[in-house]
């Protein structure tokens, strides 16, 4: 069980997988005014930066599932460095389907909503660990501006134009729910860039250190065409954010 080794190479050097800073993932941890003891579910939690610097920060205690044996790895690994595997687990797992054992505060998904087949299904499955008043987390896409054709969505790693909504639309959609948003942290030009353009050095020092993997092939046509791809369509069409949901 794992996630596609493409993903493991471009990746493999990021402590966030999403096109979140630091700095941002910080405003939103502040944003949604955690205190000591909030009990946080992450499915898909990559390797595991926000639930590690909350609890280093605000002193959350936290749960997280991911499908990337690499990424748990590391996730266990940065909990050791920030000093604070008392507060954190994580857990090498398919996270579609799970529910938590004892309801939580903060219920995620950020940025791998296929979990639940999309943004309705997941918020339908991170509300099944919910406690009454608590706060899910979504990371989703949405268009900047719309695409004049599905080329070029597809380009932004979209199956079809319809895949992914404008920001306001979105915002409504969490509405028709039944959802009010009551924070939103959004990714800007500089944090795309950071999370994007790292994947390229990623990729240079892989293939450097591995030229006679059968997979470098792969790896080279992504290094080759990723940097024009980027800046060419996703850098101009695609946004990203993290929105906080409370039920009506």
């Amino acid at each position: 069980m794992d996630i596609p080794r493409i993903f493991n190479v471009t990746e493999s050097a990021h402590r966030i997988h999403n096109p979140l800073t630091p700095e941002k993932l910080a405003t939103l941890g502040a944003a949604l005014r955690l205190e000591p003891g909030t009990r946080v579910l992450d499915l898909g939690s990559g390797s595991g930066e926000m639930l590690c610097t909350w609890a280093r920060n605000y002193g959350i205690r936290g749960t997280g599932i991911d499908m990337s044996q690499l990424f748990t790895e590391q996730a266990k690994r940065r909990a050791g460095e920030l000093g604070v595997t008392d507060l954190v687990e994580f857990i090498h797992k398919d996270a579609a389907g799970c529910v938590a054992d004892e309801k939580v505060s903060v219920a995620a998904c950020v940025g791998a909503t296929w979990i639940g087949g999309g943004v309705a299904g997941t918020i339908e499955l991170l509300t099944k660990s919910l406690c009454t008043g608590g706060i899910i987390l979504i990371g989703e896409p949405y268009w900047l501006k719309l695409p004049e054709a599905e080329d070029i969505a597809k380009e932004c790693h979209a199956g079809s134009i319809s895949d992914f909504l404008l920001l306001p639309e979105l915002l409504v959609s969490f509405g028709n729910l039944g959802y009010d948003v009551v924070e939103m942290v959004l990714a800007d030009q500089d944090s795309w860039d950071r999370y994007e353009a790292a994947k390229w050095l990623t990729m240079r020092r892989w293939l450097e250190t591995n030229p006679d993997d059968d997979f470098a092939k792969e790896v080279r046509s992504e290094l080759t065409s990723a940097p024009e791809r980027y800046t060419r369509y996703t850098r101009e069409y695609l946004g990203w954010g993290v929105f906080a949901l409370m039920s009506r």
